[in-house]
């Protein structure tokens, strides 16, 4: 094992030197497996990975390159513009007959002009790109590029690969192996660590240095992990692509009616530093489209929330946040309106018809002329003030948007219209 600075984080300390050292991502590095097959290939084409922060993406491009012989230059999209870009490009050796593999670490934080700048080169052939992002790369790289890589994702350890690096770490780190660690929470560090080895491993290591030195062995315990994990194993990336997920497992939750399961990812949003205003303006959203006329009282309980929230903030605002989801969570649902106005403007990009001319406004006396108002009915001048007359162009008169729901209020609703134009019909009017 090469030799480390003192101060050299654990995580760093065990990084894996051959591709066979690494621990999970089977379904990519087994024999046989994808990756695995461009080595024995000598071939290494460009792609992008794809999956949660510490599970070796960046480890697995280094070895990668090194597996096939080709040059590795590592670039983070957080510090690196378009300059810079170009001027790694520019450095190739145009005389080699393999390309430099360059490697984009958060490539999804590149704009499109870096974007643009990779495509050429990866098109030219004069790099491999190797790109890792935490989003799902159909939503943050653009198509160009995407469609000239292959996409893999990555798989976060599972409780029983984080203990085998854990003791990986134990057995053969040029520190800790001087030491005599007895292990005794390996499934509690893999609960908190979420399948991120290099959180697991700086967990290990902070127990290590928070234990008393005197003790042997020295034990690694739950109690002795719990100090130490705090507050900063909240896993949640506001950014990334978990953002998403859990905005759309709380609205899913709420869509279900389970209060629980959506006042459990809204916590979860709201502790990981999700802005509690972002979540009202989704609440609306969602008032509309999966409650709408179902319960009315929906959308105007969630737009005085957006407005409270905006005015009040965190932490207060997380009790106006959790009244409202349980509210929404717990009232009649309907997707009625929202599947009316999509079905709509369908029809409306494909159709120009004239407005009628009774409809139109005939506010000259040559429109007036030309027949526009005529034949218009005032409905308030009828009993319940309502007219049977067509609001729809002739060729479109018989078309439905809207399918009343079948909750209380809207077949309430759909009782009410059916009673006006029976009156209307008896009244012969």
């Amino acid at each position: 094992m090469s030799a480390f600075h003192a101060d050299t984080p654990l995580a760093q300390r065990m990084r894996p030197t051959s591709l066979d050292d690494i621990i999970g991502q089977e379904h990519l590095l087994a024999k046989d497996a994808p990756l695995r097959r461009l080595v024995e290939q000598n071939h290494l084409s460009s792609i992008i990975l794809h999956g949660e922060a510490g599970i070796g993406k960046t480890t697995i491009a280094m070895l990668l390159a090194e597996a096939v012989g080709r040059p590795f230059h590592a670039l983070s999209a957080l510090n690196t513009g378009v300059k810079q870009l170009r001027e790694v490009l520019e450095t190739n050796d145009s005389l080699s007959f393999e390309s430099p593999v360059v490697f984009i670490d958060e490539i999804h934080r590149f704009n499109k002009a870096q974007q643009d700048a990779l495509l050429g080169a990866v098109e030219a052939g004069d790099i491999t790109l190797i790109g890792a992002t935490t989003e799902n790369p159909s939503f943050s790289v653009n198509n160009a590029l995407l469609s000239r890589c292959q996409v893999y994702r990555l798989q976060p350890l599972d409780s029983e690969q984080i203990t085998a690096v854990l003791q990986r770490a134990i057995n053969q780190d040029q520190l800790l192996k001087t030491l005599d660690i007895e292990m005794q929470a390996s499934d509690f560090i893999s609960e908190l660590a979420h399948g991120d080895a290099r959180k697991a491993l700086n967990l290990l290591e902070l127990a290590v240095q928070t234990a008393d030195p005197k003790q042997s062995p020295i034990i690694i315990d739950n109690e002795i992990v719990g100090r130490v994990a705090q507050s900063a194993l909240v896993r949640y990336d506001k950014d990334g692509a978990q953002h998403y997920d859990i905005v759309s497992a709380m609205i899913k939750s709420v869509r279900g009616s389970d209060p629980d399961a959506a006042l459990y990812w809204m916590a979860r949003m709201l502790v990981g530093g999700e802005p509690a205003d972002f979540i009202a303006r989704r609440l609306v959203i969602l008032a509309s489209e999966d409650i709408g006329n179902a319960n009315p009282n929906a959308l105007l309980l969630a737009d005085a929330a957006l407005r409270s929230v905006q005015s009040i903030g965190m932490p207060e605002a997380r009790i106006i946040l959790g009244q409202v989801v349980v509210y929404l969570a717990t009232s009649a649902k309907s997707n009625s309106t929202y599947k009316a106005i999509n079905a709509a403007m369908s029809l409306a990009e494909k159709d120009a018809s004239p407005v009628p001319l009774h409809l139109r406004n005939g506010v000259t006396k040559l429109m007036r002329n030309e027949g526009y108002g005529a034949g218009y009915a005032y409905p308030h001048n009828y009993p319940n003030h309502y007219y049977a007359q067509s609001y729809l162009p002739d060729n479109l008169a018989d078309t439905r948007f809207y399918e009343y729901a079948d909750n209380q209020r809207e077949q309430h609703s759909k009782q009410f219209m059916q009673w006006l134009k029976d009156q209307a019909a008896s009244n012969d009017y």
